[in-house]
């Protein structure tokens, strides 16, 4: 069974930072791409970061580049997502999936909790 479980999310004042964990288990991250979503309340879900296991690339929105950092533990079947600089809209539900590549809607297993990240001002 694909599983991507993720953690470390919490609440942080603004300027803050926090670095978000992504469990992946039954997935093949070599031949693919992991990827962080988010979604704010009354908010439809975007995407944040990914990461290609091909290339080691990395894609940011541009919402968060510059202050975030996706990188992986390929040992540890563990992708990160560091949070730097957060601001209040940063707060909402963050997702990990396993993705076709970074370039793709196309993404792997089902939607799970998520972990909720609060941003106060």
């Amino acid at each position: 069974e694909v599983q991507f479980v993720e953690s470390g999310g919490g609440l942080v004042q603004a300027g803050g930072s926090l670095r978000l964990s992504c469990a992946i288990s039954g997935f093949t991250f070599s031949n693919h791409a992991i990827g962080w979503f988010r979604q704010a309340p009354g908010k439809e879900r975007e995407g944040v970061s990914c990461i290609s296991s091909s290339d080691g690339r990395t894609h940011y929105a541009d919402a968060v580049k510059g202050r975030f950092i996706i990188s992986s533990d390929n040992a540890k079947n563990t992708v990160y997502l560091q949070m730097n600089s957060v601001k209040p809209e940063d707060t909402a539900v963050y997702y990990c999936k396993g993705r076709l590549d970074c370039h793709s809607t196309l993404v792997f297993g089902s939607w799970g909790q998520g972990t909720l990240v609060t941003v106060s001002s």
